[in-house]
């Protein structure tokens, strides 16, 4: 059977300017091997504050895979960390490594490893498994029987921290990603897991509605998402419901013996998640696309904000939405009264393009990926993975205002409820940099 991958055109404009960014950029490096940016080692100690010292961040600590001779810092542990999150009380915070299968929980302020969460499983089904019909096998057809461990990507917390969810990017068996993936509910009381959930193939980003009622988990392998109803305080109640596709689902037939690349070939790669005020409207980040837009009343996909293009990750502070935007580098912010009127406007007259006004945008480092912004709103941090470092927006004048080197390549950025510590991942491009996590305090003035 022949599969059917649709290339998007916006694909098309993201390769072409991967390309010359790639082979323009000053920090590429330049041979024939590689076309990946120079590699960069970040140290304890590293300082870096605003020109009129509003705000330092200083690199106080590191946990890293790369020098077993700097024993102190050195962690076997961490292997291609994906992501990172700071519990909600501040005591901890927990670290995903892809490719070592596990969760590293951290005393937030010792920075003393307290436990490791292990993905692996004898098999897909047991008291504490949520299977969905929604999801169904169709290359693996024992694959809810096999034993298998899972590649944990992004995570976020429910019900006022108590429970942590941690998808898996996929399960070890399934090379390319082509049937249902799998979350884990940790119970941050032991951080032991205590429900699992299928999901679509490679599930990204994780959210929580504002209400705390609904959580969404986007499949960047068949332009779906995923949704769960958690609004009883028992998981026991918890239940899938039908997922939402973004466009068209894509038909995966891959082969079953040779990986092929997943990352690039996969409809409008969703991505980041967030949910408006009033929980009316759900947005979608799309890698090769724009901002897709959901609205819950309807369970139903009704068009894209094409303002911004290749959008990484959404978060909302208050009542101003921010997102990346990866390749050319750029941090974004509107009001979210003006993406209201700008949906109703577009549902009013039934258009699925949807032109949002009041944008500001900021240049940041190449390759921006994850942002957080800080608890008052007034600085946005990025993780520029191209640009190897950290850099830090003045939310109010969408400016940047100081930067500060991070290990290669920064992909994942956790902030502590206070604002007083980040914690940020460097996975690895191609088997090159990365296997580590850096840890920043933020002092402002």
């Amino acid at each position: 059977m022949t599969s059917h991958h649709p290339t998007h055109p916006l694909r098309l404009i993201m390769r072409a300017a991967t390309a010359m960014l790639l082979t323009a950029a000053p920090f590429v490096t330049a041979t024939a091997q590689t076309d990946e940016p120079a590699l960069v080692r970040s140290e304890i100690g590293d300082k870096a504050s605003t020109r009129d010292g509003a705000i330092t961040i200083t690199n106080i600590g590191k946990k890293q895979q790369f020098n077993a001779s700097q024993r102190s810092t050195y962690d076997t542990d961490i292997h291609s960390p994906k992501s990172a999150a700071f519990h909600p009380d501040g005591s901890r915070f927990y670290v995903n490594s892809l490719e070592g299968c596990r969760t590293i929980v951290y005393d937030a302020r010792s920075m003393r490893k307290l436990k490791v969460i292990n993905h692996t499983f004898k098999n897909g089904q047991g008291d504490n498994w949520t299977s969905s019909p929604h999801y169904k096998w169709e290359h693996y057809l024992n694959g809810a029987r096999r034993s298998f461990s899972g590649k944990p990507v992004e995570m976020t917390f429910s019900h006022s921290g108590r429970y942590l969810w941690i998808p898996y990017y996929r399960r070890t068996f399934d090379i390319n990603a082509q049937d249902p993936s799998a979350m884990a509910v940790v119970d941050t009381r032991t951080d032991s897991i205590v429900r699992m959930f299928d999901t679509g193939p490679l599930p990204k980003m994780v959210s929580v509605s504002n209400s705390g009622r609904l959580l969404a988990v986007t499949h960047w392998g068949d332009n779906t998402v995923g949704l769960i109803d958690i609004s009883s305080p028992d998981p026991a109640r918890w239940s899938h419901l039908p997922p939402v596709t973004i466009g068209n689902k894509l038909k995966l037939d891959f082969p079953l013996n040779e990986s092929v690349n997943r990352d690039s070939n996969s409809g409008y790669l969703l991505r980041g998640t967030v949910f408006l005020p009033g929980d009316r409207h759900m947005l979608i980040g799309c890698m090769a696309g724009s901002i897709a837009v959901v609205d819950l009343k309807t369970m139903k996909h009704i068009g894209f904000i094409n303002n911004i293009y290749n959008v990484r990750h959404l978060t909302l502070h208050g009542k101003n939405l921010f997102a990346s935007c990866n390749v050319n580098g750029m941090v974004w912010k509107i009001h979210t009264d003006s993406l209201g009127s700008a949906i109703a406007s577009a549902s009013a007259a039934k258009r699925r393009a949807i032109k949002a006004n009041g944008w500001k945008g900021c240049k940041v480092g190449a390759g921006a990926r994850t942002i957080e912004v800080s608890p008052d709103g007034r600085y946005v941090y990025a993780a520029c993975n191209f640009a190897n470092r950290i850099d830090i927006v003045n939310a109010r004048t969408m400016k940047l205002e100081t930067s500060i080197r991070c290990d290669s390549y920064p992909v994942g950025l956790g902030r502590s409820a206070d604002g007083k510590y980040i914690v940020v991942t460097s996975q690895g491009r191609k088997k090159r940099g990365g296997n580590a996590v850096n840890i920043f305090s933020i002092t402002r003035k």
